[in-house]
């Protein structure tokens, strides 16, 4: 089991009040200005396949799948966070564990050493430049380089043109991360989990191919005057 560096002399980072409007999640910055969520943001721009989905499963059927895929997304969120906290396995690879959420995480474990020098593992981050705020899951070198690090489970592998949110959601985190310490963290990593699969799938890229269209798509949002 590996043990992981973690950096102490990091800016400490505010903690941001959470509020659901319209049925949008939304943070209150450190000036009182409310901040559309990253997700609430990039959930304006999937149009109505959300509802066509939940159509054609059935309300029930889309309320289990959606619930089992939160439950178990939060779940390996948590077993990851504590591994890369430096817990012993004892502590959160116990009998509480559900064995797919054990099997995802030694299915990652080999991924996961690749990472090193923590900065901040959950960290909420914000930007009113950006116009936005959001939670974010580490921050960290990867592969010696410093990073955005997202986790993802699926419920099948995906295609990298399918996940184009991810990389403007990790592109947002760098943003607003470089605005309120300075440090630039410029490569993004999109780390999924899929189920019945041997080994994860992992993205590796650089925000700079991302910003044009995060810009684009900002500027759509903000004139659709849902900011």
């Amino acid at each position: 089991m590996k043990t992981f560096r973690h950096i102490h002399n990091d800016p400490v980072l505010c903690e941001l009040t959470r509020e659901e409007y319209n049925g949008k999640r939304y943070y209150i910055s450190p000036t009182g200005k409310r901040l559309p969520s990253v997700t609430t943001f990039l959930s304006h721009f999937k149009g109505d396949s959300i509802l066509k989905w939940r159509k054609k499963v059935g309300e029930e059927e889309a309320n289990r799948i959606s619930g089992r895929a939160s439950r178990r997304g939060t779940a390996v969120h948590s077993v990851m966070e504590s591994y890369l906290a430096n817990e012993e396995r004892s502590v959160f690879l116990n009998d509480s564990v559900m064995p797919d959420v054990k099997s995802m995480f030694h299915i990652a474990e080999k991924e996961l050493d690749k990472i090193d020098n923590i900065h901040y593992i959950e960290t909420m981050l914000y930007s009113e430049i950006v116009g936005l705020a959001g939670q974010c899951d580490l921050i960290a070198e990867w592969e010696g380089t410093l990073s955005i690090i997202d986790w993802k489970t699926s419920s099948k592998p995906k295609k990298e043109e399918w996940i184009e949110s991810y990389f403007l959601q990790a592109t947002c985190y760098s943003l607003m991360f470089e605005e309120m310490t300075g440090i630039q963290a410029k490569q993004i990593v999109i780390f999924i989990l899929v189920d019945g699969e041997t080994k994860p799938q992992i993205f590796v890229k650089n925000r700079k191919d991302y910003i044009p269209l995060l810009a684009q798509r900002l500027k759509e949002y903000r004139n659709a005057n849902t900011i």
